[in-house]
């Protein structure tokens, strides 16, 4: 099937709030993580998100490149072509953006999907991730405000964050304390800045200790009742009935995350969950192993020629690509259902 369109997205998000599930949202930096991520949703028999952080993007235009605007185009491009090949719905997101290179890579690429939009095309990208969790909560929904109506214009979905995510990704570090749980004033505030849905449709990426990389399972102190209480403040302040989720949210830093805890949160109104390090391993796992076993074949030792076949690129990366599609097929089995599973 062809990306999903702005309406297809849109249905996708409706089905995963109704039927309390999630998509997982696969971060790729090549053409190879991404066959790995259509494979995965296609074995899985999934619909699913495929995202490109700045670092995936400035790393995917090439090391003589390393331009962000140049690589995120590039993968989303590549995308639009062979996802026409594959039997599930795939919607094209960039990850964490923070204010500092909003001018360098969200803004131009919102500026793209603009002129498609204009010439009656579908924007490149289906959905856009603002992070201003770094900077004070005001200036971070006052740029989510601005961001939403240009995104909203060009058939965009925004992803905002509030509160903090602990851990490392991409050179950002946030340190893991009390900062990772979002209070229930600030659901109110965002839903102040940018309302229900009336401005424009955004996702909602809260914290409720969420950390990035890799953790042992239960090394991780996940309170997703957090997400539970938020959504009840919001409703009560829209004057929704008891139980509603106005927010539609997302879970990042899900590594080490225990099984029960993914299922809670998604029960509470999550319908999109980021997976970055545990696919990085399951592709580079393979590669490592191909290299063990196929030591003396790979490298010219003592002068001999090798054996081209263990060497050739595409004996191994067809091993990690197959690695970390299973990896892909995990995620989304655990994410299909999940809220109903409790």
């Amino acid at each position: 099937m062809p990306i999903a369109t702005p309406e297809v997205y849109a249905e996708m998000l409706d089905r995963a709030k109704g039927g309390e599930f999630a998509y997982p949202a696969i971060n790729v930096t090549s053409s190879e993580t991404l066959n790995a991520a259509l494979k995965g949703f296609a074995d899985a028999e999934s619909d699913g998100i495929i995202q490109v952080s700045t670092g995936g993007a400035e790393f995917a235009s090439g090391l003589h490149v390393k331009d962000m605007v140049t690589g995120a185009t590039a993968l989303a491009e590549y995308a639009h072509v062979v996802a026409e090949k594959y039997p599930v719905n795939v919607a094209l997101h960039t990850d964490h953006c923070p204010k500092d290179k909003l001018d360098s890579y969200v803004n131009p690429l919102i500026a793209i999907s603009q002129e498609r939009v204009d010439r009656g095309e579908n924007p490149l990208f289906q959905s856009h991730m603002w992070d201003g969790s770094a900077i004070d909560l005001d200036e971070n929904l006052k740029i989510a405000a601005e961001l939403l109506e240009r995104a909203a214009a060009a058939k965009i979905i925004l992803e905002v964050e509030i509160g903090v995510v602990g851990g490392e990704e991409d050179g950002v570090s946030n340190e893991i304390n009390e900062k990772l749980y979002t209070a229930e004033g600030d659901f109110l505030k965002t839903v102040d800045a940018l309302g229900s849905g009336d401005k424009g449709r955004y996702l909602l990426a809260a914290t409720f200790g969420n950390v990035h990389g890799a953790y042992k399972p239960g090394a991780v102190k996940l309170r997703p009742d957090v997400l539970k209480r938020g959504q009840a403040a919001a409703a009560e302040k829209l004057g929704l009935p008891e139980g509603s989720k106005p927010f539609e949210l997302v879970f990042h830093g899900g590594s080490g995350s225990l099984l029960e805890e993914i299922h809670e949160a998604v029960s509470y109104g999550v319908v999109k969950m980021n997976v970055d390090t545990d696919t990085q391993y399951a592709f580079s796992r393979p590669v490592a192993d191909h290299f063990f076993k196929n030591y003396d074949g790979v490298l010219k030792i003592d002068g001999e020629v090798g054996n081209k076949k263990t060497y050739d690129p595409r004996s191994y990366l067809k091993k990690a690509e197959t690695g970390m599609a299973a990896r892909v097929v995990e995620a989304a089995e655990h994410l299909k259902s999940a809220g109903k599973k409790l």
